[in-house]
């Protein structure tokens, strides 16, 4: 199309219908929050919301997504189906107005919803500006009816027999727009399909749409909205998803609502069962509304919110709570997070208060206080509000700000739970016993961790002596370079005494099997004197309060036998460094040294010396044999077979394990940590049954020849 030609046909309709849209375009920041992937996928969740929403007002039960190949990406539901009639203010269709007015739709000062995620009419119409395409069609009245836009304006495309195409030849509408009518639907079938292609002028061909993170939220959704099927489709075959090798397609529903939710992300033992509590309350607000004459008029209107909670404690210290208005998730909180937390502490504290005999804490010191922090380790919960026309901050809907909302959630709260801490039923009786004694063991943990920092600081040699008499410290302040190995038994320790560079290395010995934290309470733990030694000596604390930067040393190496005993034991020192000092194996901090299992002494031939090889397994040691076998060296037939630290001299020690010019360490880390969580959980936890299950079944592929007795 020339210069002239597009000039001609642009005439002052499009001004009038494009005015809006044009804002969008040259500030989607203000809409979308960003142009890069976190605002590609906000686009696809306005869309995705929209047949939610009428999912949430019962009218719909199946939502389909797919990820086309050419970038373009299709949402469908089963709906109502977006009004096709003529809208009399406008004398727009429905279609039309939806997808090309700011502010208007069926959740805007409409009837149509009473609790939706869209209410800013805008998200469909936002969505079209910033497409280089959109096509819509709805089934409605047995008929369908079809709408396509480039950049939000309304017109047809010349599309080839290969299919549909943001490149395909638009011709847009100048006098009137056009609904078309393309086929028949089956009678009483209603429905929207959406495609639609990102505008490649406003977000950057580095934006991509995440697959992991449109399933966690397709999954999110299908909880909040029991009942709903939604299937995600993936047909771009990009690497590093699962469809790499070809479509893959998932289909989510769930009937258990916010309880199946909280049981879904729970990552430990439980302390109680998953409490479900629902409550309501009213509020009166004042909103602009339009009267008769087309002014907008202030009214004061009542509304009603609606409160669904469902959450549940347990082992770990890791909270995880997951807020919702109407479905949509406001990461950031707002006023029902806030309530929810103002009365989840309020009738903690009550309770403690009330039980402070059994508790054993005072009541008169203000330092034995709960603090939220207190409250929340080790919960994971699902809260959710619903009410019409909510406040959020900003198009992106990150945070409520409607402010009534919180004195209704925490209401809801303080009474539901102050009901369960109070109950005379025995099962919930016991559960709140439990949960109190949790509570009080992690206001305990964190005042003793507090100590321990203030305690446990570099010292300098005037100090030393607050720390564990049986740690060598060494005398490098550069945590960057110093390096703490925690050594199995005394006997090891004489030897690595005499091994190591006490300018940098430091030596902490330990006796035998420390405490399995995994079975173990907060407070066990931390009466532990192994583990008590370990946390005082690393100086960051533990928990919710461990403090990498204040940490002592900048790597942790366990230093065990290399048979079964040390092999439990590093487990065991592993279990404690993952559930109490997470942060320092997230960083790549703790290593576990790797001791040879033998020494082949190979005899110099005439006047050289015997020169000494290591082997760190049976298979390396037979094929260093018969290397030297096929070579004509000979060696002395009494192999060494180390059973302990403590066999080797500290020559060897250090040229093996310590010397960091020669030896070899294994760095943990915690790349796939919940399969870890799982498997330190069924070898070290307190439920036999899973771990008794395990070892029957691996027990056919036992080799007993591998077992060091």
């Amino acid at each position: 199309m020339t210069t002239a030609s597009a000039e001609s046909s642009y005439t002052s309709r499009h001004l009038s219908v494009l005015e809006g849209l044009e804002a969008v375009r040259k500030r989607p920041g203000m809409y979308i929050g960003s142009t890069d992937s976190r605002g590609l996928m906000h686009c696809l969740w306005e869309i995705i919301d929209n047949s939610v929403d009428e999912a949430l007002a019962g009218h719909c039960t199946r939502i389909g997504i797919i990820l086309h190949a050419d970038t373009s990406v299709t949402v469908t539901d089963d709906g109502r189906g977006i009004p096709v009639d003529i809208e009399s203010k406008t004398g727009l269709s429905g279609v039309e107005v939806v997808f090309t007015k700011l502010h208007a739709g069926g959740k805007f000062g409409g009837g149509s919803y009473t609790a939706s995620g869209g209410l800013h009419g805008v998200g469909a119409s936002v969505v079209n500006a910033l497409s280089a395409r959109l096509d819509v069609e709805v089934d409605r009245s047995s008929k369908v009816h079809r709408m396509t836009f480039r950049r939000g304006e309304p017109g047809q495309f010349e599309d080839p027999k290969s299919g549909p195409s943001p490149d395909s030849p638009f011709t847009p509408f100048v006098s009137t727009s056009e609904l078309a009518i393309v086929g028949k639907a089956k009678r009483g079938t209603t429905g929207t399909r959406v495609r639609y292609w990102a505008d490649r002028q406003v977000f950057p061909k580095t934006a991509v749409f995440a697959y992991d993170e449109l399933v966690t939220r397709v999954r999110q959704t299908t909880f909040l909205v029991p009942g709903l099927t939604i299937t995600v489709r993936d047909e771009r075959g990009l690497e590093g998803t699962p469809g790499a090798d070809g479509p893959h397609e998932e289909t989510f529903v769930h009937h258990g609502g916010t309880v199946d939710f909280v049981e879904f992300l729970a990552p430990d033992t439980p302390v109680t069962a998953t409490w479900h509590l629902t409550g309501s309350g009213s509020f009166k607000e004042t909103v602009p509304v339009l009267d008769d004459r087309g002014h907008m008029v202030a009214q004061e209107v009542s509304r009603d919110c609606e409160v669904d909670l469902a959450l549940r404690w347990g082992t770990g210290y890791e909270t995880e709570v997951r807020s919702f208005v109407n479905i949509i998730s406001t990461p950031k909180g707002g006023s029902h997070l806030s309530g929810f937390e103002a009365g989840l502490l309020k009738v903690m504290r009550k309770a403690v208060e009330t039980n402070a005999r059994r508790l054993k804490v005072s009541t008169k010191d203000s330092a034995e206080r709960i603090e939220k922090d207190d409250v929340l380790a080790g919960l994971t919960a699902v809260l959710t509000v619903r009410l019409a026309e909510p406040q959020f901050e900003g198009q992106t809907k990150e945070i409520l700000g409607t402010a009534p909302v919180r004195a209704i959630v925490a209401r809801v709260v303080e009474q539901q739970i102050g009901a369960m801490l109070t109950s005379a039923k025995r099962d919930e009786k016991t559960q709140a016993s439990l949960l109190m004694d949790k509570v009080v063991a992690e206001m305990r943990a964190r005042l003793s961790a507090r100590k321990q920092k203030e305690i446990s600081r570099r010292k300098n040699a005037l100090e030393t002596s607050s720390l564990p008499t049986k740690l060598a410290d060494c005398r490098s302040d550069d945590v960057a370079r110093s390096e703490l190995f925690i050594v199995e038994g005394d006997s090891a320790l004489g030897t690595a005494k005499l091994a190591r560079s006490s300018d940098f290395q430091a030596l902490l010995p330990i006796r035998g099997k420390i405490l399995n934290v995994q079975k173990a309470s907060v407070s066990d733990m931390l009466r532990n004197a192994e583990c008590a030694a370990i946390i005082q000596v690393l100086g960051a604390g533990s928990g919710r309060s461990f403090d990498l930067e204040a940490a002592r040393y900048g790597k942790v190496v366990l230093m065990t036998d290399a048979d079964v005993d040390g092999a439990h034991i590093r487990t065991l020192l592993l279990t404690l460094f993952f559930r109490y000092m997470r942060p320092l194996v997230d960083s790549g901090r703790v290593y576990a040294a790797v001791p040879p299992l033998h020494r082949v002494e190979v005899i110099g031939a005439g006047s050289r010396k015997n020169e000494y090889i290591y082997t760190y397994s049976e298979a390396e040691l037979a094929a260093v044999l018969k290397k030297l076998d096929r070579s004509g060296k000979r060696y002395k037939e009494d192999i060494q077979r180390y059973k302990g630290l403590g066999e080797m001299d500290a020559d060897q020690l250090a040229e093996t394990t310590m010397d960091p010019r020669h030896r070899t360490l294994r760095r943990v880390t915690a790349a796939h940590a919940e399969n870890a969580e799982r498997v330190f959980e069924l070898l070290m936890g307190s439920d036999v049954a899973p771990r008794k299950d395990f070892i029957v079944a691996g027990a056919s592929e036992l080799d007993r020849a591998r077992i060091d007795a």
